[in-house]
């Protein structure tokens, strides 16, 4: 077998030890595969199966590991369903089945760095995560960005691939978010620590780090705001035995209680295969086009406020006294005022906020033909006075008269300008559309300045 992923995607419509059919490839590498599933008796609850070529793989080990993570359960850890062995065109395969995440957090570093608040609320429920497994003498081994999922909007961290403290496994695939010590000596709790050092640099700067064969100390930039650099910084010492610990983390409120200012979105690819490779979707729909609403999802997810479906109604913020008020007509507009206090105009950024905003006008009978969510993003121009200049699709999703509903109701939003350096600013928004059969929701996300 010189290419499995030349065949991955025809086993699309077979069934996984006669009980869990293929519905879709989601994605594949030369040694694993995985794609939809169903569970007998889970109702509609969307699941995923991965599929791992069995050679050269200790069979026993690895669904001894998988059969330890079902048993565990914790609000921030992925839920893994069922293992096994199957074969399947003659291929001898291990499988594990586990929760659909619809979220990741890998796919917004393209496109923007997180904002330190972000990073606080993506901590808190990792660090708790990493606490319940390191109590339990288990270590992740794998945290990276891309194993920082979202499941319903709610954090989660990937369950597959962890394993008992100080076991080292010979055929592990070295990343450049391990631990500097276990190659030799396996993974630890330890080793998770330096892994979340290296996952929040990362996040911070918008710069994954590249594997390496020499010195492995790693220096934290200067420019990583308080208290992370710190915190950075312990989680990467080259000793082990003097690195935090997640407990350590948890107990530090000044990091963990730090409100989201700026929220960051993202439609992402059902991710929890992507700890060990990256993957394509099937060519009629590829994730190469949802990587442009990855930064949509996810900031919403972690930070934004949400807007239920009610009639157009102002929202309760007001702008600010230094901003100018919306305008129907932005050519009769002056600029910005100029404060009429002599005290001098604050310096740096002040984000901007929704002013008004009106949700998509649907019908009944159109709503109760959804089954699930309906998913639109559409990337909004404001200019320095808070009307929409522009609006374009992100992502239509699937139905076209929900997009155009969207797209038109996007366009009569108002905003409050940010404010940069005291002068109102133009900006950019995504909102993200989520039409449910009883509801629609919105959520905001400023991305410029």
């Amino acid at each position: 077998m010189s290419s499995p992923t030349e065949f991955w995607k025809n086993w699309e419509g077979l069934v996984a030890d006669n009980k869990f059919p293929l519905r879709k490839w989601l994605g594949g590498s030369d040694h694993s595969a995985v794609f939809l599933t169903e569970q007998t008796g889970a109702g509609s609850r969307k699941s995923v199966i991965k599929l791992i070529l069995a050679e050269n793989l200790d069979e026993s080990a690895q669904l001894s590991s998988w059969a330890t993570a079902a048993k565990l359960f914790h609000p921030h850890l992925m839920r893994l369903f069922d293992c096994g062995t199957c074969t399947i065109d003659g291929t001898r395969l291990l499988y594990v089945v586990m929760e659909f995440a619809e979220e990741n957090l890998a796919e917004i570093l393209p496109l923007r760095a997180l904002a330190p608040p972000e990073a606080s609320e993506m901590l808190h429920p990792t660090a708790e995560a990493l606490d319940y497994l390191h109590r339990s003498g288990l270590a992740h081994g794998r945290i990276r960005p891309s194993n920082i999922m979202a499941v319903d909007n709610q954090l989660k961290i990937s369950a597959d691939g962890f394993g008992k403290a100080g076991v080292r496994d010979a055929g592990r695939v070295p990343s450049a978010y391990d631990a500097p010590e276990v190659a030799t000596t396996g993974v630890s709790p330890a080793a998770d620590m330096w892994s979340l050092g290296i996952t929040l640099l990362a996040v911070l700067t918008q710069n994954e780090p590249k594997l390496t064969n020499g010195d492995r100390a790693v220096l934290v930039p200067e420019t990583i705001p308080q208290p992370f650099r710190d915190l950075a910084r312990r989680c990467l010492d080259l000793d082990p035995q003097k690195r935090c610990t997640a407990a350590d983390i948890l107990g530090r409120p000044q990091i963990l209680n730090r409100k989201a200012e700026v929220p960051i979105t993202a439609r992402v690819s059902e991710a929890p295969w992507k700890n060990e490779h990256s993957q394509k979707e099937p060519s009629k729909k590829r994730f190469i086009i949802p990587i442009l609403i990855v930064a949509v999802v996810l900031i919403a997810w972690l930070g934004s406020k949400f807007v239920t479906h009610k009639p157009t109604v102002p929202a309760a913020e007001t702008p600010t006294a230094s901003a100018p008020p919306p305008a129907t007509s932005p050519a009769t507009q002056s600029p910005a005022p100029i404060s009429e206090s002599k005290q001098p105009a604050p310096k740096g950024l002040v984000r901007g906020s929704v002013l008004h905003q009106v949700s998509p006008e649907v019908s009944r009978s159109a709503q109760s033909t959804i089954n699930g969510h309906v998913k639109v993003s559409v990337q909004v121009s404001v200019d320095p006075y808070g009307n929409v200049s522009q609006a374009k699709f992100v992502s239509a999703g699937p139905s076209k008269y929900f997009a155009e509903r969207a797209l038109a109701a996007a366009r009569t939003w108002k905003f409050t300008p940010p404010q940069v350096d005291g002068q109102a600013s133009a900006s950019e928004w995504i909102l993200r559309f989520e039409f449910g059969r009883g509801s629609t929701q919105v959520f905001p996300a400023e991305t410029k300045p």
